[in-house]
């Protein structure tokens, strides 16, 4: 919600051999969502009558969590072009 240019890099493993590539953001929460929105619809089809609850409670945080997201974020007041605000770090000590 607050970085949907930014990249992922995932890890994606074949038998032993690890491959590395980067997706958008946006694509990774879409397709764990709906992983997860799955996974929960199939254990509510299955014979068990126990399970299902993680999935769902994954599916609630998620929606929950997009929808309050922008009440507990804070407003800055100025930009910086820092992501962290350290750009103080750099700048020579006045003595």
């Amino acid at each position: 919600m607050f970085f949907p240019t930014a990249r992922l890099i995932v890890l994606f493993p074949i038998f032993f051999f690890p491959f590395f590539f980067e997706v958008p953001a946006v694509l990774y929460l879409v397709l764990w969502f709906f992983i997860n929105l799955f996974s929960g619809t199939a254990a509510l089809a299955g014979p068990q009558e126990v399970g299902g609850i993680a999935w769902w409670a994954h599916v609630g945080g998620f929606v929950s969590g997009m929808l309050l997201c922008r009440l507990f974020a804070r407003r800055r007041r100025q930009l910086q072009p820092d992501e962290y605000g350290l750009e103080w770090a750099w700048e020579p000590r006045s003595r």
